[in-house]
Protein backbone atom coordinates (compact mmCIF):
# COMPACT_ATOMS: atom_id res chain seq x y z
CA UNK A 1 0.00 0.00 0.00
CA UNK A 2 1.39 3.40 -0.96
CA UNK A 3 2.61 5.58 1.84
CA UNK A 4 0.42 8.60 1.10
CA UNK A 5 -0.67 11.55 3.23
CA UNK A 6 -3.38 14.15 2.66
CA UNK A 7 -2.11 17.62 1.82
CA UNK A 8 -3.76 20.81 3.08
CA UNK A 9 -5.71 21.03 -0.19
CA UNK A 10 -7.06 17.52 0.24
CA UNK A 11 -5.02 15.89 -2.56
CA UNK A 12 -2.78 12.93 -1.77
CA UNK A 13 0.90 13.71 -1.60
CA UNK A 14 3.90 11.49 -1.57
CA UNK A 15 5.73 11.51 1.78
CA UNK A 16 9.46 11.95 1.39
CA UNK A 17 11.15 9.85 4.01
CA UNK A 18 14.48 11.43 3.12
CA UNK A 19 13.34 14.98 3.94
CA UNK A 20 15.81 16.69 6.32
CA UNK A 21 14.80 17.91 9.73
CA UNK A 22 15.17 21.53 8.57
CA UNK A 23 12.97 21.10 5.51
CA UNK A 24 13.64 22.39 2.02
CA UNK A 25 15.05 25.72 3.29
CA UNK A 26 17.84 24.14 5.26
CA UNK A 27 21.11 26.09 5.22
CA UNK A 28 23.99 25.11 7.41
CA UNK A 29 27.13 27.20 7.82
CA UNK A 30 30.51 25.67 7.84
CA UNK A 31 33.03 26.68 10.51
CA UNK A 32 34.66 29.03 8.03
CA UNK A 33 31.34 30.68 7.19
CA UNK A 34 30.53 31.10 10.91
CA UNK A 35 33.86 32.87 11.38
CA UNK A 36 33.13 35.18 8.44
CA UNK A 37 29.60 35.93 9.70
CA UNK A 38 30.85 36.58 13.23
CA UNK A 39 33.58 38.86 11.93
CA UNK A 40 31.05 40.89 9.94
CA UNK A 41 28.83 41.28 13.02
CA UNK A 42 31.72 42.33 15.27
CA UNK A 43 33.09 44.82 12.73
CA UNK A 44 29.61 46.30 12.27
CA UNK A 45 29.14 46.66 16.02
CA UNK A 46 32.56 48.26 16.39
CA UNK A 47 32.22 50.62 13.43
CA UNK A 48 28.62 51.77 13.95
CA UNK A 49 29.31 54.23 16.82
CA UNK A 50 32.21 55.80 14.91
CA UNK A 51 30.21 56.14 11.69
CA UNK A 52 27.20 57.52 13.57
CA UNK A 53 29.31 60.27 15.14
CA UNK A 54 30.37 61.39 11.67
CA UNK A 55 26.79 61.44 10.40
CA UNK A 56 24.93 62.96 13.37
CA UNK A 57 25.06 66.69 13.98
CA UNK A 58 26.01 67.54 17.57
CA UNK A 59 26.05 71.24 18.35
CA UNK A 60 27.38 72.58 21.64
CA UNK A 61 28.27 76.02 22.94
CA UNK A 62 29.87 77.66 25.97
CA UNK A 63 26.73 77.09 28.08
CA UNK A 64 25.77 73.67 26.76
CA UNK A 65 24.42 71.00 29.09
CA UNK A 66 22.86 67.62 28.36
CA UNK A 67 19.12 68.31 27.79
CA UNK A 68 16.87 67.17 30.61
CA UNK A 69 15.04 64.70 28.35
CA UNK A 70 18.35 63.07 27.43
CA UNK A 71 19.63 62.64 30.99
CA UNK A 72 19.88 58.86 30.51
CA UNK A 73 21.69 59.15 27.16
CA UNK A 74 25.14 58.23 28.43
CA UNK A 75 26.51 57.72 24.93
CA UNK A 76 25.77 61.39 24.28
CA UNK A 77 27.49 62.31 27.55
CA UNK A 78 30.60 60.52 26.36
CA UNK A 79 30.47 62.43 23.11
CA UNK A 80 30.14 65.67 25.06
CA UNK A 81 33.12 64.76 27.22
CA UNK A 82 35.21 63.84 24.19
CA UNK A 83 34.36 67.14 22.48
CA UNK A 84 35.81 69.36 25.21
CA UNK A 85 38.92 71.32 24.40
CA UNK A 86 42.11 70.61 26.33
CA UNK A 87 41.78 73.96 28.15
CA UNK A 88 38.15 73.52 29.22
CA UNK A 89 37.60 72.60 32.87
CA UNK A 90 34.77 70.08 33.34
CA UNK A 91 32.45 70.61 36.29
CA UNK A 92 30.90 67.27 37.17
CA UNK A 93 28.18 66.49 39.67
CA UNK A 94 24.47 65.96 40.11
CA UNK A 95 21.53 68.23 39.32
CA UNK A 96 23.10 71.00 41.42
CA UNK A 97 25.82 71.30 38.78
CA UNK A 98 23.34 70.71 35.98
CA UNK A 99 21.00 73.42 37.32
CA UNK A 100 17.59 72.00 38.18
CA UNK A 101 15.78 75.31 38.69
CA UNK A 102 17.75 77.58 36.35
CA UNK A 103 18.31 78.07 32.66
CA UNK A 104 21.53 76.90 31.05
CA UNK A 105 23.02 80.41 31.32
CA UNK A 106 22.40 80.47 35.09
CA UNK A 107 24.46 77.49 36.23
CA UNK A 108 27.61 77.22 38.33
CA UNK A 109 29.86 76.54 35.34
CA UNK A 110 28.51 79.58 33.49
CA UNK A 111 29.15 81.93 36.41
CA UNK A 112 32.60 80.47 37.06
CA UNK A 113 33.42 81.23 33.43
CA UNK A 114 32.13 84.77 33.91
CA UNK A 115 34.30 85.22 37.00
CA UNK A 116 37.41 84.19 35.09
CA UNK A 117 36.45 86.36 32.12
CA UNK A 118 36.70 83.42 29.72
CA UNK A 119 33.30 82.24 28.40
CA UNK A 120 33.17 78.48 28.17
CA UNK A 121 36.30 77.94 30.24
CA UNK A 122 34.21 75.84 32.66
CA UNK A 123 32.01 73.17 31.05
CA UNK A 124 28.75 71.94 32.55
CA UNK A 125 29.23 68.18 32.77
CA UNK A 126 26.53 67.58 35.36
CA UNK A 127 23.66 65.15 34.83
CA UNK A 128 20.18 65.59 36.22
CA UNK A 129 19.26 62.94 38.77
CA UNK A 130 22.71 61.39 39.05
CA UNK A 131 24.15 60.50 42.48
CA UNK A 132 27.66 59.51 43.65
CA UNK A 133 27.30 55.77 42.98
CA UNK A 134 25.94 56.48 39.50
CA UNK A 135 28.47 59.27 38.90
CA UNK A 136 31.22 56.78 39.64
CA UNK A 137 29.88 54.53 36.87
CA UNK A 138 29.25 57.43 34.48
CA UNK A 139 32.79 58.82 34.69
CA UNK A 140 34.29 55.34 34.83
CA UNK A 141 32.68 54.21 31.56
CA UNK A 142 31.80 57.39 29.68
CA UNK A 143 34.21 60.00 31.05
CA UNK A 144 37.46 58.33 30.09
CA UNK A 145 38.55 61.45 28.21
CA UNK A 146 38.74 63.23 31.59
CA UNK A 147 42.45 62.75 32.20
CA UNK A 148 45.51 64.94 32.74
CA UNK A 149 43.49 68.12 33.21
CA UNK A 150 41.96 70.33 35.87
CA UNK A 151 38.51 69.19 36.90
CA UNK A 152 35.90 70.40 39.42
CA UNK A 153 33.78 67.84 41.28
CA UNK A 154 30.78 68.83 43.37
CA UNK A 155 30.16 66.84 46.56
CA UNK A 156 26.56 66.87 47.77
CA UNK A 157 26.07 65.53 51.30
CA UNK A 158 22.34 65.38 50.64
CA UNK A 159 22.91 61.84 49.37
CA UNK A 160 23.90 60.83 52.90
CA UNK A 161 20.87 62.48 54.54
CA UNK A 162 18.96 59.19 54.97
CA UNK A 163 19.42 55.45 54.37
CA UNK A 164 16.98 55.75 51.45
CA UNK A 165 18.97 58.51 49.76
CA UNK A 166 22.15 56.56 50.51
CA UNK A 167 20.60 53.44 48.87
CA UNK A 168 21.67 51.44 51.91
CA UNK A 169 18.09 50.72 52.96
CA UNK A 170 17.18 47.02 53.03
CA UNK A 171 13.79 47.27 51.35
CA UNK A 172 13.56 47.41 47.55
CA UNK A 173 13.60 50.92 46.08
CA UNK A 174 13.42 52.32 42.56
CA UNK A 175 15.86 55.03 41.54
CA UNK A 176 17.28 56.73 38.46
CA UNK A 177 20.34 55.70 36.47
CA UNK A 178 20.31 52.04 37.56
CA UNK A 179 22.39 51.22 34.47
CA UNK A 180 25.34 53.10 35.96
CA UNK A 181 25.55 51.45 39.37
CA UNK A 182 27.31 48.20 40.18
CA UNK A 183 25.37 45.25 38.77
CA UNK A 184 26.94 42.86 41.26
CA UNK A 185 24.14 41.25 43.30
CA UNK A 186 24.11 42.57 46.87
CA UNK A 187 26.33 45.58 46.16
CA UNK A 188 23.32 47.86 46.66
CA UNK A 189 20.79 46.29 49.07
CA UNK A 190 17.73 48.08 47.69
CA UNK A 191 18.54 47.25 44.05
CA UNK A 192 16.70 43.99 43.31
CA UNK A 193 16.93 43.72 39.53
CA UNK A 194 16.87 40.25 37.95
CA UNK A 195 19.81 38.72 36.12
CA UNK A 196 18.55 39.68 32.65
CA UNK A 197 18.18 43.35 33.65
CA UNK A 198 21.64 43.42 35.20
CA UNK A 199 23.18 41.79 32.13
CA UNK A 200 21.42 44.28 29.84
CA UNK A 201 22.69 47.20 31.92
CA UNK A 202 26.22 45.82 31.88
CA UNK A 203 26.19 45.41 28.10
CA UNK A 204 24.82 48.91 27.56
CA UNK A 205 27.54 50.54 29.65
CA UNK A 206 30.45 48.38 28.50
CA UNK A 207 29.75 47.77 24.80
CA UNK A 208 29.64 50.90 22.68
CA UNK A 209 27.17 49.49 20.16
CA UNK A 210 24.49 48.99 22.82
CA UNK A 211 25.14 52.50 24.12
CA UNK A 212 24.49 53.77 20.60
CA UNK A 213 21.25 51.78 20.42
CA UNK A 214 20.12 53.44 23.67
CA UNK A 215 21.10 56.84 22.21
CA UNK A 216 19.02 56.23 19.07
CA UNK A 217 16.03 55.05 21.12
CA UNK A 218 16.31 58.04 23.46
CA UNK A 219 16.72 60.73 20.81
CA UNK A 220 14.50 59.49 18.00
CA UNK A 221 12.01 57.04 19.48
CA UNK A 222 10.84 58.80 22.61
CA UNK A 223 13.13 56.86 24.98
CA UNK A 224 11.56 53.57 23.90
CA UNK A 225 12.70 50.57 21.93
CA UNK A 226 11.66 50.39 18.28
CA UNK A 227 9.00 47.69 18.84
CA UNK A 228 7.39 49.69 21.67
CA UNK A 229 7.54 52.89 19.62
CA UNK A 230 5.81 51.12 16.75
CA UNK A 231 2.97 49.96 19.01
CA UNK A 232 2.45 53.27 20.85
CA UNK A 233 -1.21 54.22 21.14
CA UNK A 234 -2.58 57.70 20.63
CA UNK A 235 -4.15 59.69 23.45
CA UNK A 236 -7.29 60.35 21.45
CA UNK A 237 -10.42 58.25 20.99
CA UNK A 238 -10.70 55.95 19.16
CA UNK A 239 -7.28 54.59 20.05
CA UNK A 240 -4.92 54.26 17.14
CA UNK A 241 -1.28 53.34 16.63
CA UNK A 242 0.07 56.26 14.58
CA UNK A 243 3.53 54.73 14.29
CA UNK A 244 2.40 51.30 13.14
CA UNK A 245 2.64 52.13 9.45
CA UNK A 246 5.28 54.83 9.70
CA UNK A 247 8.71 54.25 8.27
CA UNK A 248 10.92 54.11 11.42
CA UNK A 249 13.86 55.54 9.49
CA UNK A 250 11.88 58.67 8.60
CA UNK A 251 12.24 60.06 12.16
CA UNK A 252 16.03 59.87 12.11
CA UNK A 253 17.29 63.28 10.99
CA UNK A 254 20.81 62.97 12.45
CA UNK A 255 20.34 66.09 14.59
CA UNK A 256 20.78 65.81 18.34
CA UNK A 257 18.16 68.02 20.04
CA UNK A 258 19.23 70.85 22.31
CA UNK A 259 17.44 72.58 25.16
CA UNK A 260 14.57 74.92 24.30
CA UNK A 261 15.43 78.61 24.35
CA UNK A 262 12.65 79.25 26.86
CA UNK A 263 12.07 76.46 29.36
CA UNK A 264 8.83 77.06 31.30
CA UNK A 265 10.02 74.74 34.09
CA UNK A 266 13.25 76.66 34.79
CA UNK A 267 14.66 80.15 35.14
CA UNK A 268 13.50 83.32 36.89
CA UNK A 269 10.23 83.35 34.94
CA UNK A 270 9.34 79.84 36.12
CA UNK A 271 6.85 79.24 38.94
CA UNK A 272 9.37 76.78 40.41
CA UNK A 273 12.05 79.45 40.69
CA UNK A 274 11.31 80.51 44.25
CA UNK A 275 12.79 80.22 47.73
CA UNK A 276 12.41 76.89 49.50
CA UNK A 277 10.40 78.46 52.34
CA UNK A 278 8.19 80.68 50.18
CA UNK A 279 5.25 78.39 50.95
CA UNK A 280 5.92 78.32 54.68
CA UNK A 281 8.25 75.28 54.82
CA UNK A 282 10.19 74.84 58.06
CA UNK A 283 13.56 73.24 58.89
CA UNK A 284 13.58 69.44 58.79
CA UNK A 285 15.17 66.52 60.60
CA UNK A 286 17.42 64.25 58.58
CA UNK A 287 18.49 60.66 59.19
CA UNK A 288 22.19 61.22 58.54
CA UNK A 289 24.15 58.13 57.56
CA UNK A 290 27.54 57.48 59.13
CA UNK A 291 30.17 58.26 56.47
CA UNK A 292 32.05 55.10 57.39
CA UNK A 293 28.97 53.06 56.44
CA UNK A 294 27.62 55.21 53.60
CA UNK A 295 27.43 53.64 50.13
CA UNK A 296 27.20 57.03 48.43
CA UNK A 297 30.23 58.40 50.27
CA UNK A 298 32.16 55.28 49.32
CA UNK A 299 31.21 55.84 45.68
CA UNK A 300 32.29 59.46 45.82
CA UNK A 301 35.66 58.57 47.33
CA UNK A 302 36.24 56.01 44.59
CA UNK A 303 35.29 58.63 42.00
CA UNK A 304 37.85 61.12 43.32
CA UNK A 305 40.50 58.40 43.54
CA UNK A 306 39.74 57.37 39.96
CA UNK A 307 40.06 60.92 38.65
CA UNK A 308 43.32 61.42 40.50
CA UNK A 309 44.60 58.13 39.13
CA UNK A 310 44.04 59.48 35.62
CA UNK A 311 46.38 62.36 36.31
CA UNK A 312 43.69 65.00 36.93
CA UNK A 313 44.15 67.98 39.23
CA UNK A 314 40.90 67.69 41.18
CA UNK A 315 39.09 70.49 43.01
CA UNK A 316 36.14 69.45 45.18
CA UNK A 317 33.38 71.91 46.02
CA UNK A 318 31.60 70.69 49.15
CA UNK A 319 28.06 71.96 48.98
CA UNK A 320 26.14 74.16 48.55
CA UNK A 321 23.91 72.46 51.10
CA UNK A 322 21.00 74.47 52.48
CA UNK A 323 21.82 74.48 56.19
CA UNK A 324 18.83 76.76 56.80
CA UNK A 325 16.71 73.68 56.15
CA UNK A 326 18.38 71.62 58.89
CA UNK A 327 16.82 71.62 62.35
CA UNK A 328 19.04 73.38 64.89
CA UNK A 329 19.56 70.29 67.01
CA UNK A 330 20.93 68.43 63.98
CA UNK A 331 23.42 71.03 62.78
CA UNK A 332 26.23 69.72 65.05
CA UNK A 333 25.87 66.24 63.55
CA UNK A 334 25.92 67.69 60.04
CA UNK A 335 29.01 69.76 60.82
CA UNK A 336 30.83 66.68 62.12
CA UNK A 337 30.07 64.92 58.84
CA UNK A 338 31.20 67.92 56.83
CA UNK A 339 34.50 68.22 58.70
CA UNK A 340 35.12 64.47 58.31
CA UNK A 341 34.65 64.79 54.54
CA UNK A 342 37.04 67.75 54.35
CA UNK A 343 39.62 65.83 56.39
CA UNK A 344 39.50 62.93 53.94
CA UNK A 345 40.06 65.24 50.96
CA UNK A 346 42.98 66.90 52.68
CA UNK A 347 44.50 63.52 53.50
CA UNK A 348 44.30 62.61 49.83
CA UNK A 349 45.94 65.85 48.75
CA UNK A 350 42.76 67.05 47.06
CA UNK A 351 41.91 70.76 47.09
CA UNK A 352 38.54 71.19 48.78
CA UNK A 353 36.54 74.41 49.01
CA UNK A 354 33.63 74.78 51.42
CA UNK A 355 31.74 77.93 50.40
CA UNK A 356 29.77 79.91 52.95
CA UNK A 357 26.11 79.03 53.24
CA UNK A 358 24.02 81.12 50.85
CA UNK A 359 21.23 83.40 52.12
CA UNK A 360 18.13 81.34 52.73
CA UNK A 361 16.15 83.08 49.98
CA UNK A 362 18.66 81.90 47.35
CA UNK A 363 17.91 78.19 47.85
CA UNK A 364 15.10 76.42 46.01
CA UNK A 365 15.33 73.31 48.19
CA UNK A 366 17.85 71.39 50.30
CA UNK A 367 20.74 71.81 47.88
CA UNK A 368 19.76 73.64 44.67
CA UNK A 369 20.45 77.39 44.47
CA UNK A 370 18.38 79.80 42.45
CA UNK A 371 19.99 81.86 39.67
CA UNK A 372 21.33 84.58 41.98
CA UNK A 373 22.54 81.86 44.31
CA UNK A 374 24.72 80.35 41.59
CA UNK A 375 26.19 83.76 40.82
CA UNK A 376 27.08 84.31 44.48
CA UNK A 377 28.38 80.75 44.85
CA UNK A 378 30.69 81.15 41.85
CA UNK A 379 32.01 84.43 43.24
CA UNK A 380 32.73 82.82 46.63
CA UNK A 381 34.61 80.00 44.95
CA UNK A 382 36.54 82.30 42.64
CA UNK A 383 37.68 84.61 45.45
CA UNK A 384 38.76 81.73 47.70
CA UNK A 385 42.55 81.58 48.12
CA UNK A 386 42.47 77.83 47.58
CA UNK A 387 40.83 78.33 44.19
CA UNK A 388 43.41 80.94 43.19
CA UNK A 389 46.22 78.56 44.09
CA UNK A 390 44.53 75.67 42.27
CA UNK A 391 43.67 77.53 39.07
CA UNK A 392 47.17 78.95 38.79
CA UNK A 393 48.91 75.64 39.48
CA UNK A 394 50.38 73.44 36.79
CA UNK A 395 48.32 70.54 35.56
Amino acid sequence: MANNTISERGAPSKKNNNEGVFGVNEMRLSLRQWIVAGTIVLVTMWASPHVWKRCEQFTTGPEYRIPYALSADYWLYQRRADSLSANAIPVIGDSVVWGEYVLRDGTLSTYLSHETGRPGSFANCGVNGVFPLALEGLIGQYGQSFHDRKIVVQCNLLWMSSPKADLSIDSEETFNHTELVSQKPGAIPCYRADAATRMGAFMETHIGFYGLVNHINTVYYGQESLPKWTLNESDEEPLTRPNAWKNPLSVINFKTPTEPEHDPARGPASRRHKAWNAGGAAPSHFEWVDLNKSLQWGGFRRLVTMLKGRGNNVLVVLGPFNEHMVAQDQLPQYNIMKHAAVSWFQAQGVTCIVPNVLPTELYADASHPLTEGYALLAHEIYTDALFTSWINSKQ
